[in-house]
């Protein structure tokens, strides 16, 4: 079973794997049967084909990421971290407000994503 500490490094890895650019750190944090709903609502993207794809597009947005709170672990197996996502989008700048819920998986992968926001967490000029 993965403990605190793990997912919360996880967690992190994701953040800075995000904000160094670097799609593929990012990818090899999921399971290969993993899913990924973002945001919740949408149709889940499963698998790493998919989630690989997802996050590549993502990156390329040039989006940072920056905790908003400290990362929060379970006594189960699932961590969430409260974060500001700023990008540029064809409109202009943008902030994000985004609630990650993970769980993983038995060695300390990433099965699923969970992304919390909604049209009125978006706010244009960030």
């Amino acid at each position: 079973m993965v403990d605190e500490n793990q997912m919360k490094n996880v967690l992190q890895a994701y953040i800075d794997g995000f904000n160094h650019g670097d799609a593929e750190a990012i990818i090899a944090l999921y399971a290969d049967d993993a899913t990924v709903e973002d945001p919740v609502g949408k149709p889940p993207m499963q698998g790493k084909p998919a989630i690989a794809k997802f996050y590549r597009n993502s990156i390329k947005t040039g989006a940072k990421l920056a905790l908003a709170a400290p990362i929060r672990a379970s006594q189960g197996q699932e961590a969430g971290m409260a974060f500001d996502v700023r990008l540029e989008m064809p409109q202009g700048p943008a902030l994000i407000r985004v609630i990650d819920v993970m769980r993983f998986d038995s060695e300390g992968r990433i099965a699923s994503m969970r992304a919390f926001w909604g049209l009125s967490d978006m706010q244009m000029g960030g």
